[in-house]
């Protein structure tokens, strides 16, 4: 079966940077920079960005259009004879179900919170009625199943007509929606009663707030941010890379797309940190940002309906762009591993995933005293670690020592592979940054997540904990192991 290809360069960045721009970018970062001192911290995550995040979606790409497969076959097409990489595809695979898993519960949110705020339901609403209107959502399992399967289903819908029908067409006009409803967004922010002080917090450095916060934890933050903002490590954009034709180099594709992440990451931040600071409420709020502070702003806000439903669309278009990207991941698994037709996976994998998403649902409500990680943990919290602390920078150190190393795929042929075409040609010296660079910052990321994940509950569970993680590094390093010499 011939393999489907975009319809056009825009069609692949727009898509591809629809996978990268996440609830982690509209989410996470504006709390992070409230957190970690505003401009400060955005200075060192476009550094980490640059040396970090573009050199391992090369990596992803180039495997994804040198085997013209997904990531269940494609280490099977480029690994030498005998070696063991093909075991890692099961990062993937795994990595790919288990993002969409919860990731399926948080849409199903967006969409929901977008809905309510179109009827209106936050007007003129009280601090306390907003937060308690979140519990009561969280507590309400026919809502929250309701709005999981349908977004659930209105992904895979899109990804039953194809990559240009479907991902594509669709992908282009819910980008330019987006970018278009985040501008309005923050013009709008900056331009409120008192939003200077945030403008100033968030594009004026304030290094001696860094130093107050530790410049350890300012470092190690950007660092984090960088690499998981990307969707690397679990095949998310390898599949896409499967997709593109030879006339670009990916060095530049992989610019483009960090760019694009970037600027919507940087304007979420001007969409939430003035108005924040107009308010009077604090950006460094966390993850409770997003669903009890930012409502409770729209409620004080002139023409607060409106602006609330453009903000919910926005992150609904934010998350559906995700989903619609991995959903075609999943999708490729049946298609190349079982040779099954696009429609029969499409089908198969709509009806897997809403099954799978259910323990997500009632871990919030019918199992909430089930407590994975530690009091006040959900299953949410145990899925979404065992995705983002655990398989992206295992899988993403796999991608990068199967391009470097000679036992692998091999960096001529990697950078053979990502220098065909026209644009940004990667360097031949890069491969010793990938053998003996990229590998420790990956491996320290990683050891430190399970860290700060575990530190608290006392050294015992500290020492168990980290000991699993120091053994799954080493099912990694030996599935990058093979009878080929490093020579």
């Amino acid at each position: 079966m011939k393999r489907e290809k975009f319809g056009s360069r825009l069609g692949f960045i727009l898509v591809s940077a629809g996978c990268a721009i996440g609830i982690g970018n509209v989410w996470k970062f504006p709390y992070m920079c409230g957190e970690f001192g505003g401009a400060a911290f955005i200075l060192i995550y476009l550094v980490f960005l640059l040396i970090l995040g573009i050199p391992v979606l090369v990596c992803e790409f180039a495997v994804g259009r040198g085997s013209g497969k997904g990531v269940a076959a494609s280490f099977e097409v480029l690994a030498p004879e005998g070696t063991r990489w093909h075991i890692g595809k099961w990062i993937g695979i795994i990595g790919s179900y288990l993002l969409m898993m919860f990731y399926t519960t948080v849409g199903g949110w967006m969409l929901y919170y977008c809905y309510r705020s179109i009827r209106g339901e936050f007007v003129g609403a009280s601090a306390d009625a907003v937060a308690e209107s979140f519990s009561g959502m969280l507590g309400n399992m026919p809502t929250m199943i309701f709005w999981t399967i349908l977004v659930t289903v209105l992904g895979f819908a899109v990804c039953f007509f194809g990559i240009r029908g479907g991902i594509e067409k669709v992908s282009k006009i819910m980008m330019s929606a987006l970018l278009v409803i985040m501008v309005v967004l923050a013009v709008h922010s900056v331009f409120l009663d008192g939003a200077g002080a945030g403008i100033r917090f968030y594009l004026v450095p304030d290094f001696q707030k860094m130093r107050e916060i530790g410049i350890g934890n300012v470092v190690f933050g950007a660092m984090s941010q960088a690499f998981f903002t990307l969707s690397i490590g679990i095949g998310a954009m390898l599949i896409f890379g499967s997709y593109m034709d030879k006339e670009r180099r990916l060095a530049g594709e992989a610019v483009n797309i960090t760019a694009l992440d970037t600027f919507v990451a940087l304007m979420a931040g001007f969409i939430i940190i003035p108005a924040c600071f107009s308010f009077g409420i604090e950006p460094g709020a966390g993850p409770s940002l997003i669903f009890i502070t930012i409502p409770n702003i729209f409620a004080q806000m002139p023409g607060g309906r409106l602006w609330s439903a453009l903000f919910f669309l926005f992150m609904t278009f934010a998350a559906f762009s995700t989903l619609v990207a991995v959903f075609e991941n999943i999708i490729s698994f049946d298609m190349d591993m079982l040779g099954w037709s696009r429609n029969k996976s499409v089908f198969v994998s709509a009806v897997l995933i809403c099954i799978l998403s259910m323990p997500c649902v009632l871990g919030f409500n019918l199992w909430s005293g089930f407590e994975p990680l530690g009091a006040s943990t959900t299953i949410l919290d145990l899925e979404d670690f065992i995705v983002s602390n655990n398989l992206l920078p295992l899988g993403s150190l796999g991608y990068v020592l199967f391009c470097a190393k000679n036992n692998g795929w091999g960096f001529d042929n990697f950078i053979r592979e990502a220098n065909t075409g026209k644009g940004i040609r990667l360097p031949k010296g890069l491969r010793l940054y990938m053998l003996y660079g990229l590998p420790p910052i990956i491996i320290i990321i990683y050891l430190k997540g399970y860290y700060d994940m575990f530190a608290a509950q006392g050294t015992a569970v500290l020492v168990r904990w980290m000991a699993a993680a120091v053994l799954f590094l080493g099912f990694v390093l030996y599935c990058a192991g093979g009878k080929k010499s490093e020579a």
